[in-house]
């Protein structure tokens, strides 16, 4: 990752930093920051991607929007000191409502505590009121195609997950779950949100597959940068991304490995 990767002679513009993105990186999550690239590329809007790695120098506040990605346990272990010494300022960042995309992993550690496979408990930095844990190596992962609802909307992704996670009371849900696991197939909910911060289990990379997801991310960061209106975008041609959607959502509603995989049958 680095600077510069999209320009335009419109002034609108905007920071886009990746997480540890060599390490969180499960199923093509570094695709997410290629897809914000590219859309706001096609509105003119100059995107600038950084990745920030352990140790490395960087404030929230340097960015207009964050994004990280899953991980296996072992990756979740590496970065999490890292994570946790950023943490006050990242949650600073979120109540000034920067906006956030976790993923799997990322969002097992912006909750408050993950428990891993082998019972050692890693701490959060707290963005999401929840918990998460592994069941154990005994146990299957929710593994799967998912389409959620949201806000009229469907998303569609793939999880692959050990990891359970429970929201608190009075944590609102990113989505419900029509088909797949989500955080624990068992509550019908999918991922959290608090203000600007986005939390999910959906992988694939989720944002070229769910442009409209995409799009209210940039929405709400141009007008957390630029004031009121700034976030009006105008449409884009979406045909590829809405045929793999389709695809997606076709996949997920025609498979049988979740108790809730036919609920629109």
């Amino acid at each position: 990752m680095g600077r510069g990767l999209m320009s335009s002679s419109n002034d609108r513009r905007l920071d886009v930093a990746v997480l540890y993105p060599d390490l969180l990186n499960l199923y093509g999550d570094r695709g997410n920051a290629r897809a914000m690239a590219r859309r706001c590329a096609a509105r003119g809007i100059e995107a600038t991607v950084t990745g920030v790695d352990i140790g490395d120098q960087w404030s929230p506040e340097q960015s207009d929007l964050v994004l990280i990605g899953g991980g296996q346990d072992r990756e979740q272990r590496r970065v999490q000191a890292d994570l946790l010494r950023r943490g006050n300022a990242i949650r600073d960042y979120v109540n000034d409502d920067g906006v956030v995309l976790a993923v799997c992993g990322g969002f097992q550690l912006f909750g408050h505590q993950y428990r891993g496979w082998d019972g050692d408990v890693m701490d959060g930095i707290g963005i999401f009121d929840a918990v998460a844990a592994h069941p154990g190596p005994n146990v299957s992962r929710c593994v799967g195609n998912v389409v959620a609802l949201w806000e009229g909307e469907t998303l569609v992704g793939f999880e692959n997950h050990g990891g359970r996670t429970y929201l608190n009371d009075g944590q609102q849900a990113l989505a419900d779950v029509a088909s797949g696991f989500g955080n624990n197939g068992g509550d019908g909910l999918e991922g959290a949100r608090v203000k600007n911060a986005f939390g999910t289990y959906l992988h694939g990379a989720v944002l070229p597959k769910n442009p409209h997801l995409a799009d209210r991310l940039i929405a709400l960061a141009l007008e957390r940068r630029y004031g009121p209106g700034a976030g009006e975008l105008e449409a884009l041609d979406d045909g590829a991304a809405l045929r793999a959607h389709a695809e997606a959502l076709h996949t997920a509603l025609s498979a049988t490995e979740s108790p809730l995989g036919r609920r629109f049958a």
